[in-house]
């Protein structure tokens, strides 16, 4: 298992001190030697080609990583840890800019794939974003069922706005009323405000005035937001698709500056596998000329203060597999 094990957690929290992604059932895995938060990682040379997703190479990727992450050795017992067949299921993926900068189908398909494997009905999976339109310009095919619903929030946000730091957010109703989980399906990619875009800001999409909530970097707003009860306790996992990550000039799309990276990532601390994404956009940027991510990136150092994982290498474990 590479170092991972499971512990008994009392609660819905995130161990203190250790980062871990607590999940809504009251199990923490994810937890490798030492009480470092685990990223699991696979990189596969037959995952794109010409930038673009090999969609089965693909698949063996996603449940590679979540095999690993669970301790087990078959697809449908892995995914069976995270999610359960009562559970309404939300994939929160990034679909604002569109292709090229957008969370590919290929592994949408594949965590939907996963959660059905686990005994979840497809009509209580739903795939989602901001709105339709943003949807259909980044590849998906848009149903309200039935079977697996892959619709935008479109304005149906909560008619009372919740505190997100000095913003005041109206939070989605497919997020706070009807999910009773959420797998995040962030794309890895820089942001000119942010630095980085990836689990963490993928909720930018879940809230309905995102546009104020970039002063000072997106900072605190992005530890508030996912320190928030709907997002925090209903997480149950984190497949970050970095296939084809964009280093510079995110978040929208340049797919001249993209690069074959051909990994898919998972983990349980939303923390920890953005400050991972850091560093392997800074290891591009560098061999790009350009200056580093990680000193733009206060928002991950705010989360990790805050309690929500770790933003230190010598506190996680990158398992590849």
């Amino acid at each position: 298992m590479g170092g991972l094990r499971r512990r008994e957690f009392i609660g819905t929290t995130v161990a203190a001190g250790v980062g871990v992604w607590a999940l809504g059932r009251g199990t923490v895995l994810g937890e490798g030697a030492a009480g470092k938060s685990v990223v699991v990682s696979c990189t596969r040379d037959d995952a794109t080609k010409d930038k673009k997703p090999n969609a089965d190479a693909v698949k063996q990727m996603v449940h590679a990583v979540v095999c690993k992450l669970a301790g087990k050795a078959k697809p449908e017992e892995a995914w069976a840890t995270f999610v359960k067949k009562d559970d309404v299921v939300g994939v929160k993926i990034n679909c604002l800019f569109g292709v090229g900068a957008a969370t590919h189908p290929e592994v949408t398909a594949a965590v939907v794939e996963g959660c059905q494997m686990a005994g979840v009905p497809a009509d209580k999976i739903i795939v989602w974003d901001r709105t339709d339109k943003d949807l259909e310009k980044s590849g998906y095919t848009v149903s309200k069922g039935p079977g697996v619903r892959t619709i935008g929030v479109n304005g149906a946000w909560e008619d009372q706005p919740t505190a997100i730091a000095t913003c005041q957010g109206k939070l989605a109703k497919i997020l706070t009323q009807e999910c009773t989980a959420l797998i995040n399906v962030p794309i890895l990619k820089t942001h000119v405000t942010a630095g980085i875009t990836m689990s963490m800001k993928n909720h930018y999409g879940s809230f309905h005035n995102p546009n104020q909530a970039h002063a000072n970097g997106c900072d605190p707003f992005i530890a508030e937001l996912n320190a928030l009860d709907c997002i925090r306790k209903k997480t149950r996992l984190i497949v970050a698709d970095a296939l084809l990550p964009l280093p510079d000039k995110g978040p929208q799309a340049h797919p001249e500056l993209t690069w074959e990276y051909k990994t898919i990532l998972a983990s349980l601390d939303p923390v920890a596998i953005d400050y991972v994404g850091i560093k392997i956009l800074d290891e591009q940027r560098g061999k790009m000329n350009l200056p580093p991510i990680e000193p733009k990136c206060k928002c991950v150092q705010t989360a990790a203060a805050k309690g929500l994982g770790v933003a230190d290498m010598s506190k996680i474990e990158v398992v590849k597999v």
